[in-house]
């Protein structure tokens, strides 16, 4: 069962950042990033207030993603990446992003915050950061 409400269109949304932005990282990189995507339209608090659909996650500004940003989001949505959005929309976490709201790729160590958020941890390239759930208690 979903964790939110969406169509089709906006899970190829959801697939296309999720390849854009972790492709390089594999299966369970992107995962991780679908993970961060729907928390954001779960949270309704800090940078995410109003953020109701996929498509309004994608495209947040200020605030969104850097494939959207800087132009690396243009490949179209392939079957496997569309099958891994699913799962993700279906509920499935995968640590350090289980509740992360905010994920980068620093040039060295993580720094254990990011925008006064700590570190839940990292994965390959990419570190990730979690509020609290006093914070944020619809993503927890």
């Amino acid at each position: 069962m979903a964790v939110i409400k969406t169509n089709s269109e906006h899970t190829k949304l959801l697939a296309r950042l999720m390849r854009a932005e972790a492709e390089g990282e594999g299966q369970l990189g992107m995962l991780m990033v679908g993970n961060v995507g729907v928390n954001r339209v779960l949270a309704n608090c800090l940078d995410f207030k109003g953020i109701r659909n996929l498509q309004q996650m994608v495209f947040q500004r200020p605030g969104g993603f850097e494939a959207t940003i800087k132009g690396y989001f243009y490949q179209r949505a392939r079957e496997k990446d569309i099958r891994l959005a699913k799962r993700t929309i279906g509920g499935e976490r995968q640590h350090p992003a289980t509740n992360s709201l905010w994920f980068f790729r620093p040039t060295g160590a993580c720094p254990a915050e990011w925008y006064n958020q700590p570190n839940s941890g990292r994965y390959k390239n990419h570190c990730f950061f979690s509020p609290t759930s006093a914070n944020c208690p619809r993503v927890f």
